[in-house]
């Protein structure tokens, strides 16, 4: 009798157990076919730190969605041959979510890489209007802004209070500055980024927009870069290294090359995102408190940033589609937004953070950001943006390094792009 007893309360807790299996298996196939589960994503090198934080607040209230951060190198050009690869293996591949560079939506979308989203799941009309448009392919939404981002001058506010001079607004001023007051002081003139790579095709664009030209038209169909604007615009990047007010250290320059040449009191002029006025800003730097930023110079008065800044998109084969999307909401809720700016120095896609008084206290730049990102332009638009880039970076180089005059290389420049658009 005493077995029998033992017997039955084995089975009732075989039965209990069992019972759970069955319970829990039933919610992980209910998971799996509403699409929510676990998540990968990737993105750039997070120089800030502040996006592990972000996560392990999703983490904390969403413990079936939980999302594993993979950080790829802080290159873009670099980043993006890792997704590529990624996605070009076929099936899920590594990633979930892709924190993706803002030229890269029409390549990823094109390819078919990335899935399209409901525009009504997304608050896009609280965003900033251009951002938007970045985020679109074909008519259709296929990512959401995450940050955006504009060009700014920075530049030593003290060294131009001494001089008695107001920050430069057209290419002379600056011209004039970099060459005559930054050597007083033992400064180089002006830098941006200038070494072969993603950047440098974001600081040619803007010398060609700048200065009133275009490079594609018609989403990368039409080659528009052989005119007088974009000889004028190549041209004042390749003369200031030529004459010097343009350090040639600076053709080594990336972001944070250039950002801590600033940083450290070597620069008199600096072209780069507002995160390096935030971080040069801060408690340590030697120029904290002595550097203030404006519009980008144009040949005439304030210049034309291109438009940066990332979208979330939703890798095509990813396990838990609407998680990712719920992923993607949350990262682009005001509240979030407002800490990817106070934790990260990104500038965020919520317009009305531009106006919160306490955040401008914070980001004294912030009113001109908000006019740069509203007057910005984006890349050329193209299914094969990579080739394009890496051909505008191969042309420029030798355009500011003297083996071609701007006039030959634009020529150049519009019969390589011209090939890349027939294909």
């Amino acid at each position: 009798m005493r077995w029998t007893h033992a017997a039955g309360r084995v089975l009732l807790v075989l039965v209990v157990i069992m019972a759970g299996y069955v319970a829990s298996g039933a919610r992980a196939d209910e998971a799996a076919r509403s699409g929510r589960g676990p998540l990968t994503l990737a993105t750039a090198g997070d120089l800030t730190g502040y996006l592990g934080p972000l996560l392990r607040g999703w983490n904390r209230t969403h413990p079936g969605e939980r999302v594993t951060l993979v950080e790829l190198p802080d290159s873009a050009d670099e980043t993006h041959a890792q997704m590529t690869t990624d996605l070009r293996g076929g099936g899920r591949g590594r990633f979930d979510v892709l924190n993706i560079d803002v030229d890269w939506t029409s390549e990823f979308a094109a390819a078919g890489w990335i899935s399209p989203l409901p525009r009504d799941r997304f608050p896009l009309r609280s965003f900033l209007a251009p951002v938007v448009d970045t985020a679109t392919y074909g008519g259709r939404l296929y990512a959401v802004p995450y940050v955006t981002n504009a060009g700014l001058l920075l530049y030593r506010k003290d060294v131009l209070a001494k001089e008695g001079v107001p920050p430069p607004r057209t290419w002379a001023e600056l011209e004039h500055d970099a060459r005559t007051i930054a050597p007083k002081y033992g400064l180089a003139g002006y830098a941006g980024q200038f070494l072969p790579y993603e950047g440098l095709t974001v600081n040619a664009a803007e010398a060609v927009y700048s200065a009133g030209g275009t490079i594609l038209g018609g989403e990368g169909r039409r080659v528009t870069v052989d005119s007088a604007a974009a000889r004028e615009g190549i041209g004042f990047l390749a003369r200031g290294v030529r004459e010097g007010w343009i350090p040639k250290q600076a053709l080594t320059y990336k972001e944070e090359e250039s950002k801590r040449a600033f940083q450290d009191g070597r620069l008199l002029f600096l072209r780069n995102w507002p995160y390096a006025y935030a971080v040069a800003s801060a408690a340590g730097s030697k120029v904290a408190g002595r550097i203030g930023a404006v519009p980008l110079p144009g040949p005439d008065g304030p210049g034309t940033s291109v438009l940066g800044g990332s979208n979330l998109a939703v890798n095509a084969h990813a396990r838990h589609p609407d998680s990712a999307a719920r992923l993607i909401a949350y990262l682009t809720s005001a509240p979030v937004q407002r800490e990817v700016l106070v934790r990260g120095a990104l500038p965020p896609v919520r317009a009305a953070l531009y106006e919160d008084p306490a955040l401008v206290r914070r980001f004294p730049y912030l009113p001109t950001l908000r006019t740069a990102v509203v007057t910005a332009r984006p890349r050329p638009r193209s299914p094969h943006y990579d080739q394009v880039s890496l051909a505008v970076q191969a042309v420029v180089q030798d355009a500011l390094t003297g083996r071609q005059t701007p006039g030959r290389a634009v020529r150049r420049l519009a019969r390589e792009l011209d090939a890349i658009a027939r294909r």
